[in-house]
């Protein structure tokens, strides 16, 4: 089976013009099939601020409503993806920027409002590997913000972690599937304080340790129940680390297993 890397970048990577830089770099160089993956909420916040637009949250989740979801529209889908796009054909990678409405590639519902009612927000249902293989097929790389679509015409903000998985798990119907989610510290670590308390491997008998110490909490919580659920469903291995993690000489970073 070919080999295909899914990579997802944070939001403080993509803020940070030379962090960007030296991740594109890296991005170029990686052999084989590869797709990126990236937000842009840092940035979506900053430019609804100059249109005194209020960024809403709930427990680090935005609520996105109609003015809202203009913002994230033109912010991910415009300036954050094209710069990148734009980049990457510096770096002679032939990137094509999408969002999940492109050749209907990711389908979302719309999250149904309990306790709090999230607003345009998706929750994905299906991922159109076929289609996305074409795309690769024809040598190029497909870079998708964090928007998806419902199939009627409706454009849904949606999380660019679970993104990331659904889309390893639909590709690994016909590749050989990794994940690696780059952010900037150098994995999951045992004590916040000590950048070096890297915990090189997660597997589930780990995890639910790690659960009752304490020691994954607050945002790592879903994006760990991604990594197990990616894995469940197809997905070959899960990594978590620095940009660093896609060069051979970097050894620490976290890889979650089953």
């Amino acid at each position: 089976m070919e080999k295909l890397s899914i990579i997802k970048i944070g939001g403080n990577i993509i803020e940070d013009e030379t962090s960007l830089n030296e991740f594109l770099q890296l991005f170029s160089n990686l052999e084989g099939k590869k797709i990126l993956v990236h937000g842009g909420g840092k940035k979506a916040t900053q430019i609804s601020a100059k249109l005194g637009i209020e960024a809403k949250m709930n427990n680090g989740r935005r609520i996105t409503d109609a003015e809202t979801l203009e913002v994230i529209t033109m912010v991910y889908g415009g300036l954050v993806n094209k710069n990148m796009v734009a980049k990457l054909q510096a770096l002679n990678t032939n990137a094509i920027g999408l969002t999940g409405a492109d050749i209907n590639s990711i389908k979302s519902d719309k999250r149904p409002v309990k306790e709090i009612d999230y607003g345009f927000v998706g929750d994905v249902k299906k991922v159109n590997h076929v289609a996305i293989d074409k795309l690769m097929k024809a040598d190029f790389t497909p870079v998708f913000c964090a928007i998806t679509h419902d199939g009627n015409g409706q454009l849904l903000n949606t999380n660019a972690d679970t993104i990331t998985s659904t889309i390893a798990v639909g590709m690994s119907k016909i590749y050989e599937t990794s994940i690696y989610y780059c952010f900037e510290l150098n994995g999951v670590l045992s004590d916040f304080n000590d950048k070096k308390s890297v915990i090189k491997i997660i597997n589930s008998e780990i995890y639910q340790q790690l659960l009752e110490d304490k020691i994954i909490v607050d945002g790592m919580l879903p994006k760990l129940e991604n990594c197990f659920d990616a894995l469940k469903n197809g997905v070959h291995q899960v990594k978590m680390g620095n940009t660093t993690m896609l060069t051979k000489e970097n050894e620490l970073y976290t890889t979650i297993t089953l």
